[in-house]
């Protein structure tokens, strides 16, 4: 999954809380004057709810979801919400007591079948909710819903809650997600009777409503990117932003996480000896393509480690700007750390991870500097502001301020404005380093393969062994 939309507000009081009214109204406004259907705020709150649950709670460990739907439009934000989930890797299934015969859910039910998404009745449910989920999605009753839940959503919402009773007896009970309103809460005064569901995550849509205030889960986002600037003027909102692409904001401090429990199961193919390739730079190259073909971003991104002549170790990123039999090529600066080591002493490692196909591969070799002609190449090939930046960009050196960078560089596009040729630096050069040892990473059972060089009949060629943490390396003998 990409990342959590990471962007937190600290204070919680800082940001804006809608009443009942005020919620009510900005629904209008959004299908009335601004245009929205009911359908495509659906999709979007449903998108909302789906991709704050994938953040927070991965499908290798909270894989199975039951989405409880009422009969309006928060359980039709469920509806959406178990979709998306199902394409993005869990296995929801649907309880849904009470269809609407209107043609925008009896859509949404159609789609979930085709999937195939399984609905269940409510006698279809186990008696303990712990035992066949991990992940329970409260999409009943939405802000505008009034009284007391009613047959047969009071005994759900009992469920709900009793789960949260008798957390202190189980070792496992399922998270309890709600979507913008837990049921059973007055939408501005909470859980009045202090018996309601007490949620693991809170996802609000369009912006939190009073009773928001009175959660005290470990995750409340929120969700609903569709708030034009008029209705946020005009109710005077403080929202957090959604950085880059992100469907959903965490709102208040992230919950503190014991390090030592972090842990992944990968879900990924076998890497077999059989099935690689006999030279490593064709495995390289093989797994290099289905980065790029995966849209990772920045697949060529490594760690480069160099080490001084006393062997004290340095690390940072770096990109790689070429690879072929000779060996993996990238440029910087001749007076930069990393630069300085590599002359005190010429061996280096390299580091690619791809976190979206859980494959890293580890190369160490020799280095030495790229000829003149491959420099001025590849430096005249870069766009003119990439150009200028390497001018301007003294790495490692210490510089006046920000100020002074800016104005060098101000002063370079200037000169060069006319479009005349832009001179590399001279202290602007590439490295390459040729490769002496590749491992080969797969994230599952087997997982580390590695390569040695070796001869064979008077030829260079690659030993494949697999090592104790399942890898695959390549070294020459």
């Amino acid at each position: 999954m990409a990342d959590i939309a990471v962007f937190s507000i600290q204070n919680p009081d800082s940001i804006s809380y809608f009443n009942q009214r005020e919620a009510a109204e900005i629904d209008e406004i959004l299908m009335g004057p601004v245009g929205f259907s009911i359908d495509q705020l659906m999709e979007l709150a449903g998108l909302s709810v789906a991709t704050s649950i994938a953040e927070v709670y991965k499908p290798g460990e909270y894989g199975r979801v039951l989405a409880i739907c009422g009969p309006g439009n928060n359980g039709g934000d469920g509806l959406v919400a178990a979709r998306h989930l199902y394409h993005f890797g869990y296995k929801p299934s649907i309880c849904y007591p009470k269809r609407s015969d209107k043609p925008l859910y009896t859509g949404l039910v159609r789609q979930l079948e085709s999937l195939p998404v399984p609905f269940l009745s409510v006698e279809d449910l186990p008696s303990d909710l712990s035992k066949d989920f991990d992940i329970l999605v409260d999409a009943i009753f939405g802000f505008s819903f009034h009284g007391s839940p009613r047959p047969p959503f009071d005994d759900l919402v009992q469920k709900l809650a009793c789960l949260h009773r008798s957390d202190q007896t189980r070792q496992k009970v399922p998270v309890i997600v709600y979507v913008d309103i837990p049921s059973g809460w007055h939408v501005e005064e909470g859980d009045v009777g202090g018996e309601g569901i007490k949620p693991d995550m809170l996802v609000s849509l369009t912006a939190p409503k009073l009773c928001a205030k009175r959660f005290s889960g470990p995750h409340h986002l929120l969700g609903g990117r569709f708030v034009p600037p008029s209705i946020a003027d005009k109710y005077k909102l403080c929202l957090p932003p959604y950085p880059g692409t992100a469907m959903c904001v965490r709102i208040g401090k992230p919950p503190q996480v014991d390090i030592s429990a972090l842990r992944e199961n990968y879900v990924s193919p076998a890497l077999l000896e059989e099935q690689v390739e006999a030279d490593p730079i064709d495995q390289f190259r093989k797994w290099f393509d289905d980065a790029v073909a995966a849209g990772l971003r920045e697949p060529n991104a490594m760690a480069l480690s160099t080490a001084r002549k006393d062997a004290k170790p340095s690390s940072r990123m770096v990109l790689l700007k070429g690879v072929d039999k000779d060996g993996f090529v990238w440029y910087t600066n001749y007076e930069s750390r990393k630069a300085h080591e590599l002359t005190e002493n010429p061996r280096a490692s390299l580091l690619f991870y791809w976190d979206g196909l859980n494959r890293q591969v580890r190369v160490e070799g020799f280095v030495q500097k790229v000829s003149d002609k491959e420099s001025d190449q590849y430096f005249h090939s870069r766009p003119p502001g990439s150009q200028i930046g390497a001018i301007v960009s003294k790495q490692s050196a210490v510089v006046p301020g920000r100020d002074f960078l800016y104005q060098q560089h101000k002063e370079l596009v200037e000169k060069y404005s006319d479009g005349s040729l832009i001179p590399k630096p001279k202290c602007w050069e590439g490295y390459r380093l040729k490769p002496e040892y590749f491992e080969f990473w797969q994230g599952q059972q087997s997982r580390l393969l590695r390569y040695f060089p070796q001869d064979v009949d008077g030829k260079q060629g690659w030993r494949i062994e697999r090592l104790g943490f399942g890898t695959q390396t390549y070294k020459e003998a």
